[in-house]
């Protein structure tokens, strides 16, 4: 289980959150394989903390399905499923809809103002084909519009299935168009208006468009 040393260590978090944060990060972009067995000894010893707060992150990311948990046999990292994306994109859509309606009536100027240069800051990855770099603003977009709707509920439910989101991007299961572009200013529009209704429309779009191109491409190369 090759294990990176050259990672960056969050401070001021407990071993545990350091742990889920770093284990779940390597699985997400790929540095733990797919089906790959691990070993908490070694991910203490790379990690530089005990093999507790390793159960107990291996513990967590079982329950959000980044890894699976056999008693008495071992613990490796879950498959990936590209077909899932139609599975986690529609309850991602109506939460992140959810959100904007919650923050449509309480956002100001300047997290609108914020909101549209995130977007052009992701309109110029896209444009560049930096389509690493554009999924990273795309998702501080859709962070500050979580954030500005203040619940909590939302924001931890989000969290998990955003990281899901990220790992299908690094197996080529998430496509991002020109298409986010023009929704991402239609929904900041709606906040200029203060319409709840479009403004919820146009984030679930945003999101669930994503399903109907993946097969589009799914399709035509099989």
């Amino acid at each position: 289980m090759p294990i990176p040393t050259n990672f960056s260590t969050p401070t001021r978090v407990s071993a545990k959150e350091r742990a889920y944060s770093q284990i779940q990060e390597w699985i997400i972009d790929g540095t733990l394989k797919p089906q790959e067995k691990l070993h908490d000894a070694d991910l203490a010893q790379a990690l530089g903390v005990s093999r507790t707060p390793i159960r107990e992150a291996l513990q967590l990311l079982n329950v959000q399905g980044f890894v699976e948990m056999f008693p008495g046999v071992g613990t490796q990292v879950t498959s990936v499923k590209k077909e899932d994306i139609a599975k986690i994109l529609p309850p991602l859509g109506a939460l992140q809809a959810l959100a904007a309606e919650l923050a449509t009536p309480i956002i100001d100027e300047k997290t609108i103002g914020t909101l549209r240069e995130l977007n052009e800051s992701f309109a110029q990855a896209i444009y560049r084909n930096d389509f690493y770099s554009a999924l990273k603003y795309d998702d501080y977009y859709h962070n500050l519009i979580i954030e500005t709707a203040q619940n909590p509920y939302i924001s931890n439910a989000v969290s998990t299935l955003q990281a899901h989101v990220m790992r299908l991007f690094h197996h080529q299961s998430v496509i991002l168009t020109t298409q986010s572009i023009k929704e991402h200013e239609a929904i900041i529009k709606a906040f200029e208006k203060r319409d709840a209704k479009t403004a919820s429309k146009m984030a679930r779009i945003n999101w669930t468009r994503a399903i109907d191109e993946f097969f589009a491409e799914y399709n035509q190369n099989n």
